[in-house]
């Protein structure tokens, strides 16, 4: 999704699908796929079996947040996901750069405050352009749009309401692709008073001294850029940060981001929000280690976590069953309980919730079911970053996960800490923030099952490394690799030493 541009061009265009193919019914239904969602992973699972020749149709709509924000077709990474925080992301590292570019001679008002409104600007308007191009795919592949809310009547028969009026469809195959929205604590104002990931991207105003609830990922990208961009950014954060990941990495994080001017407020969490000056500040009633605190904040954002949004979809007409968190089990070939409707993407109970993980569970599902494929979605060996101010790239395994399953024992943790040679402008920045580690399982070859780094562009050389590990990469295969000097790719390459023999990860010379 990154890729795309003002230039907009189809994802089927780029890819080159097969041609499309005549459609031949065998069924009574209006419509072979029917998919609930406009997010990744409906729309491409829509792409893909139009472009088999199936009939499809897809329906999307936003109710606004508790602050009135919507947004349009392209789902929560186009609009509220990873488009405008990468491109916040990179705001910050640019203001951030202000120090490097000084030492290389290049002058900059270092004291200049940060224009917020030109860069949501400028980052809304890359979305609709998005918004649009998705719209345009639609049209050209003849599947049926609908803006309206879909829930289910029977196990084969969809309720739009867009509003104003109400209709129905059938359809043989249903793709359940709906995604998530963002949590609130459930304390006295919370959504009068705070905002979410659903707000901050197209937030008018400078959000100024702002509170970041919550230790996720969303979080921690949040407060990271915020931060970067002079804004007095605070965390707070009830137990660990980043649970689900690797906990090395997640403190490696923290201790990045508390050296570079975030405030954690640790163990401690919001009881009230109040408000009682409407041009004043919030006023944020917590509790730390029993003790009840006040802190004012021009801004107060909630990164708690997310739901899936089924609820409104009358499930129980179509027999599919949830689970408590209104998610649902799906077989390892997305199927739920009701074999012909089928899960994508965040719907999936204990899955990824990642935009690639949806667009390519979407395209597997659409090729399994008309396109005479059998391949099936990997969910273990997914590269991801979390885009904090220093990135983490990850694939494969935790090192607590790869010890659980495979014997601590068995698992050999190579590691290193680095400097960037582009850190050299700046003598300040501490040595050893940038750090590697590569788990590799003693049985079976020293293949690799887990990869770990924090360092600027992780995002990019984790991509790599992860179609290394989709193709069983032993150690002895990263080593025999001639590293590019001098980048930060090459301190992947050529690990001597464990975690498990040399806790020290300092590195030595050439």
């Amino acid at each position: 999704m990154e890729s795309m541009s003002f230039d907009w061009q189809s994802p089927i265009e780029q890819s080159h699908p097969p041609a499309q193919i005549e459609e031949v019914k065998d069924h009574p239904y209006e419509y072979d796929v029917f998919v609930i969602g406009g997010g990744s992973g409906g729309i491409s699972a829509a792409r893909w079996a139009s472009t088999l020749g199936k009939k499809v149709a897809l329906a999307d709509f936003v109710k606004p947040s508790p602050i009135g924000s919507t947004w349009g077709l392209g789902g929560t990474c186009v609009n509220v996901g990873c488009i405008p925080k990468k491109l916040m992301h990179y705001a910050g590292i640019l203001n951030e750069a202000k120090e490097d570019q000084e030492f290389a001679g290049i002058h900059v008002e270092k004291q200049a405050p940060h224009n917020w409104q030109k860069m949501v600007q400028s980052v809304q308007k890359h979305i609709k352009s998005l918004n649009w191009g998705y719209k345009a795919d639609l049209i050209k592949l003849k599947i049926k749009y609908f803006n309206s809310y879909a829930s289910f009547l029977d196990p084969h028969t969809i309720l739009l309401d867009n509003g104003k009026t109400q209709s129905q469809v059938t359809a043989d195959k249903i793709v359940i692709a709906v995604g998530g929205r963002p949590s609130y604590p459930g304390i006295p104002g919370d959504k009068e008073f705070g905002i979410t990931s659903d707000d901050i991207f197209s937030l008018k105003n400078p959000p100024g001294k702002t509170l970041v609830v919550g230790a996720s990922y969303v979080a921690l990208e949040c407060a990271g850029f915020l931060t970067a961009l002079g804004y007095d950014t605070n965390v707070m954060v009830r137990s660990i940060l980043l649970r689900g990941f690797d906990q090395d990495m997640a403190n490696r994080i923290g201790q990045y981001m508390e050296n570079h001017g975030t405030n954690f407020i640790k163990g401690a969490i919001p009881t009230k929000l109040e408000k009682p000056d409407p041009n004043g500040r919030v006023i944020v009633t917590y509790e730390q280690e029993g003790e009840l605190k006040q802190e004012q904040y021009d801004t107060v954002l909630f990164a708690i976590g997310r739901y899936a949004l089924t609820q409104g979809l009358n499930l129980d007409r179509a027999g599919v069953k949830s689970e408590t968190n209104h998610k649902f089990k799906v077989n390892d070939v997305e199927q739920t309980n009701i074999p012909h409707i089928y899960g994508i993407g965040d719907v999936i109970y204990g899955q990824l919730e990642l935009t690639p993980v949806a667009i390519k569970a979407g395209k597997l599902l659409a090729y399994r079911l008309y396109g005479g494929k059998t391949e099936k979605m990997d969910y273990i060996n997914v590269p991801t970053t979390v885009f904090t101010p220093l990135e983490y790239g990850s694939c494969g395994y935790s090192e607590e996960d790869a010890k659980n399953k495979f014997g601590a024992e068995n698992i050999s943790t190579y590691h290193t800490e680095f400097r960037p040679l582009e850190w050299a402008y700046n003598k300040g920045r501490p040595e050893g923030e940038c750090y590697v580690k590569v788990l590799v399982n003693k049985l079976d070859d020293e293949r690799v099952v887990g990869f770990h780094i924090c360092a600027p562009n992780a995002g990019e050389i984790t991509q790599g490394l992860g179609i290394a590990m989709k193709c069983g990469v032993t150690k002895e295969q990263l080593d025999s690799c001639v590293g590019i000097h001098p980048t930060i790719a090459e301190d992947c390459i050529g690990l001597k030493f464990t975690k498990e023999e040399n806790p020290d990860a300092s590195k030595g010379g050439c």
